[in-house]
């Protein structure tokens, strides 16, 4: 007996903005008009990019409702185990999938955009959460009877259109459905909206899907690059393990500041290059955190540098593109501000932001301005000219208090490095990695001060230790472990330090030393 008719079930899995809905009628209106009945439903994800929205797709052949006698039944959701093409716009998106159960080997072809977009816990764990999009992959191509990658969003920036039309043009390469690519076209061109850029970002989506891979226009050379060429030849002096961050933290410190500033950086890692060249281990570690974590301490984010961001031209450009503007339409762009009376004293000059803090008076009408926050309408002339006299500041930021505290932070730190890699070179190595804990800004900012110093004043007693090296890191590790530093505090409860700043392993150990003949 002949098995009955099914339908053929679609899964998009598609965030907000990405135009999953219109990739969903795309594939409406090719199906109606390749004598198919359709029906499609949408669930909302929820904000913050915790969820996409799920548009569900069911198309029947018209032939076969006809033999049947009868309108088929759709369901209006997916069924794990029971889809035939899921389509999701970014790589999480497609774990999320496969997560579900609609992603399955014995009969599902998964088409998925390989770029990230980084969900919120990804983007609020202390350390490093974000998913290795490499083993992402590896799941991708487990899970589904055939999987089909590409940087969909990539194909579509080099078009000059959006992620949905490379997606459609996958989804035709891919031969998953029973319509011919001119079927696809001619419902992009029905649609009459952006014709000419979505059907180029379909062709190069159609192309990725046939050979694996697609054409993607190289990003021009930032203009931070070119300003870094007066630096070329100190960079190029650098061991080649640490080199890439050096040339990556003098252009962002151009940006940053100046190109003066970004030649006391390479001064600064000057010291640390000596002490790696005679005290290295082979593999230049505590030469490259030391670069990446200098050039993140010295791009310290400060209510300068937060305006002197929301006032580029390109931010404007970028917001235009995401909300689809069209020429001569008008955008507002609201920015919430709520600075503190810290970061604003941080602004101010070193003697007149300390004298803010300090000074009960002065302190207290800042903070009562300050307390509910601050709407600024970067759109608007007045917003816009409010933030351009903060970003102006920049001139005079390194008078300023911020620069002074953390100045003085990073050249204490760099001297710890220097003078350890002489006795412990694999503590020295983890001293450079343990500046990771300051970031942010407000409490969080405030909870990796707290911690790192606290790591700081362990250094003398674990340059004494057996395992120094070990200990700091897991230490580093546990700090970074939870916001609320519950494992951080656990874990020094285990190491056991007592007020005379060595470990009580230490101790052990130079007493059975002394005792024996």
């Amino acid at each position: 007996m002949a098995a009955a008719p099914r339908p053929i079930t679609i899964a998009i899995l598609a965030m907000g903005g990405e135009g999953g809905g219109v990739l969903a009628d795309w594939l409406v209106d090719v199906a109606e008009h390749g004598a198919h009945l359709a029906q499609v439903t949408s669930v909302p994800g929820v904000a913050q990019r915790t969820g996409a929205t799920v548009y569900y797709l069911e198309l029947f052949a018209e032939r076969d409702a006809l033999a049947a006698g009868r309108d088929p039944v759709l369901s209006l959701m997916p069924v794990p185990g029971d889809v035939d093409l899921v389509v999701a716009s970014e790589l999480m998106e497609a774990g999320r999938g496969i997560e579900r159960g609609l992603v399955t080997p014995d009969r599902t072809t998964l088409i998925a955009s390989t770029h990230r977009v980084y969900s919120m816990t990804e983007r609020i764990a202390p350390e490093d959460g974000r998913v290795d999009s490499t083993r992402l992959t590896e799941a991708c191509r487990t899970a589904a009877k055939r999987f089909i990658g590409a940087d969909m969003a990539a194909l579509a920036e080099a078009t000059g259109s959006v992620i949905s039309a490379a997606l459609l043009g996958a989804v035709a390469g891919a031969e998953v459905l029973p319509f011919p690519r001119a079927a696809f076209e001619a419902a992009v061109r029905r649609s009459g909206v952006g014709v000419k850029q979505s059907l180029a970002a379909f062709a190069a989506g159609y192309e990725a899907a046939r050979d694996g891979g697609g054409a993607i226009t190289q990003p021009a050379v930032p203009a931070t690059a070119q300003a870094a060429g007066p630096l070329a030849t100190e960079i190029a002096a650098f061991p080649a393990p640490a080199r890439d961050f050096v040339r990556a933290g003098v252009e962002r410190l151009i940006d940053y500041q100046d190109l003066a500033y970004a030649r006391s950086f390479l001064d600064r890692l000057a010291a640390v290059a000596d002490a790696e060249r005679r005290h290295h281990d082979g593999g230049g570690r505590m030469l490259a955190e030391t670069a990446r974590e200098l050039a993140l301490a010295m791009a310290y984010e400060d209510t300068v540098r937060v305006a002197e961001l929301k006032i580029r031209p390109e931010r404007f450009a970028r917001v235009r593109d995401e909300v689809r503007a069209t020429d001569g339409q008008i955008v507002e762009i609201a920015e919430f501000l709520h600075p503190r009376v810290e970061e604003i004293a941080d602004t101010l000059p070193a003697a007149l932001g300390l004298w803010l803090l300090r000074t009960a008076w002065a302190r207290a009408p800042v903070e009562r301005l300050t307390r509910a926050g601050k709407v600024v309408k970067t759109s608007s002339v007045t917003g816009f000219l409010l933030l351009y006299g903060v970003a102006g500041l920049k001139r005079f930021r390194r008078g300023s208090l911020r620069f002074a505290e953390e100045s003085r932070s990073i050249d204490e730190w760099l001297a710890t490095i220097v003078r350890l890699a002489a006795v412990d070179y694999q503590l020295a190595a983890e001293v450079a990695e343990a500046r990771t804990l300051l970031k942010g800004y407000g409490d969080t900012r405030r909870r990796g001060q707290e911690r790192f110093a606290r790591l700081m004043s362990l250094v003398p007693a674990l340059a004494a230790a057996p395992a120094g090296a070990a200990t700091l890191a897991r230490l580093r590790k546990a700090a970074l472990a939870d916001e609320e530093g519950i494992a951080f505090e656990r874990a020094l409860a285990e190491l056991k330090l007592d007020s005379a700043g060595g470990t009580n392993q230490a101790k052990e150990a130079g007493r059975a030393g002394a005792l024996a003949p």
